[in-house]
């Protein structure tokens, strides 16, 4: 048993049993023997500590959502940059397809740009990002540290992600007839 400090009149009661509702009844039984008229009102502190920490659960789920959302409307704008840069070097792909070059030399040389502009927004992210966890976590009790490996797993997956939109519209100019892209110009 451990008295709380900060709360005169309650009191913290660790116990290991599955009758928990006779315990309550003892404990009452007793309290009311040693303090007679004193008001018996209960709570569980994995409960207390669930609702003490539920408003950070459900800022956790926002966050994730519009993560998720900021990843779709950022593939969505890469994928546009990608088709336009290479509406843009129609002509370009078109000459190198017919001097011999390969598909994937076109899709590297076009996809090096966009994987370039992703390593710079991630070097930029990374600082803040590590600082706005480093603030957040500080407020807690209990505190943890950030890992090391966080920061370049998300490089990773952001490298792969991008990789993914810029691949699928570069394949297609690259896969284009360029017979028809010379033609057209």
């Amino acid at each position: 048993m451990m008295a709380n400090m900060y709360n005169y009149g309650s009191m913290a009661v660790r116990f290991r049993t599955n009758d928990v509702a006779s315990l309550i009844e003892q404990v009452g039984v007793k309290l009311h023997a040693a303090k007679p008229g004193l008001p018996f009102s209960y709570s569980f502190m994995d409960t207390d500590f669930d609702r003490l920490y539920h408003a950070e659960q459900q800022t956790g789920q926002v966050f994730i959502t519009f993560a998720v959302f900021a990843i779709l409307i950022a593939c969505l704008g890469l994928f546009g940059l990608v088709t336009y840069a290479a509406e843009q070097r129609t002509r370009e792909i078109g000459i190198r397809k017919v001097l011999g070059a390969s598909v994937s030399s076109i899709v590297s040389l076009i996809s090096k740009e966009f994987t370039m502009l992703v390593g710079i927004a991630a070097l930029i992210a990374f600082p803040a990002a590590w600082w706005a966890m480093y603030k957040w976590l500080g407020t807690f009790a209990y505190r943890t540290e950030i890992s090391w490996w966080i920061f370049p797993l998300a490089g990773v997956v952001a490298f792969a992600i991008a990789l993914l939109t810029v691949s699928i519209q570069t394949m297609r100019a690259a896969l284009a007839n360029p017979v028809k892209s010379l033609r057209s110009e």
